[in-house]
């Protein structure tokens, strides 16, 4: 591909020149490129306007979870929120982004106890007192994707699982605050898992955060645990990523059942896991969802 001049046509489309609009961005970026980061495709990076249209779709996903939090309750079964967020999305203008995806049954996934995540939703499947249940929604609007999860604490929960859950939303936050304009992705998990083995618990390794927008999953892939010795992936601004950290109350090892879906802790000891799906800005980040 010929390299562009200053007044070529600026690759992002904006019809400006490109000494006007991204010229110096990537100059900066070749600069990280040099001192070994990674740098991903520019076909990742979302405009104004595509994370206005993000940001709709994450309006209605949180709107979403708040609907869940007036209907979760001990007897309910998980089939039958399945299909209160199924049916508030369609009377929303949205679509289910889990529903059929790769086969995937059900509207949203509903994860209880040892359940680290992707919970298929079941008429079988009773709430009880006690339990603490992360519910991940994914909600496709106008073409663009938002997606967050959140945890349930039903009735009265053990002290222990409690603070299981409190860690794991402290552990979300302490995410989000790594993330700003040219600093390493990895920083997210470095610190992050500190945090949750200061308090007794461990980072699943077999999952991750991904980014997000136009598709699903994209590119990057967003670790929650320690990778200090490697640059690895540099973030900029327009990046779209989740970050969802899954914390287990014992090993981080998971095994993956039969259904095909399904993740538990190796252990059956209890995990929590918090989501919002976020962009990198010139200054920060925003939570888009």
């Amino acid at each position: 591909m010929r390299k562009l001049e200053p007044n070529d046509p600026c690759w992002c489309g904006s019809g400006k020149k490109y000494k006007k609009c991204h010229w110096l961005h990537d100059c900066e970026l070749d600069k990280y490129r040099r001192e070994g980061f990674k740098i991903l495709p520019s076909a990742i990076l979302y405009s104004a306007e595509e994370i206005e249209k993000i940001r709709k779709a994450g309006a209605l996903n949180h709107a979403i979870l708040d609907m869940v939090q007036n209907e979760i309750t001990e007897g309910v079964t998980t089939e039958h929120l399945d299909n209160l967020v199924r049916e508030f999305t369609y009377d929303h203008g949205g679509i289910p982004a889990c529903l059929n995806y790769e086969g995937f049954p059900k509207s949203c996934c509903i994860s209880i106890n040892e359940v680290v995540c992707h919970g298929i939703p079941s008429p079988n499947t009773v709430v009880k007192n006690g339990d603490i249940v992360n519910v991940d929604c994914t909600t496709i609007l106008d073409g663009y994707y938002g997606d967050s999860s959140r945890m349930y604490c039903i009735g009265e929960v053990s002290p222990a699982a409690q603070k299981l859950v409190d860690v794991a939303k402290e552990c979300l936050e302490i995410g989000l605050r790594q993330v700003k304009p040219y600093g390493r992705l990895n920083d997210i998990g470095d610190a992050i898992e500190p945090f949750a083995k200061e308090n007794g618990f461990s980072i699943v390794r077999d999952l991750c955060g991904h980014g997000i927008g136009r598709t699903f999953h994209d590119e990057p892939e967003v670790v929650h645990y320690a990778q200090t010795r490697q640059r690895g992936v540099l973030m900029v601004p327009g990046m779209v990523f989740t970050i969802e950290p899954m914390v287990n109350e014992g090993t981080w090892k998971c095994k993956f059942l039969r259904d095909g879906w399904t993740v538990i802790t190796g252990d059956k000891k209890l995990s929590a896991q918090w989501e919002h799906t976020l962009v990198v800005t010139e200054t920060g980040y925003e939570i888009l969802t």
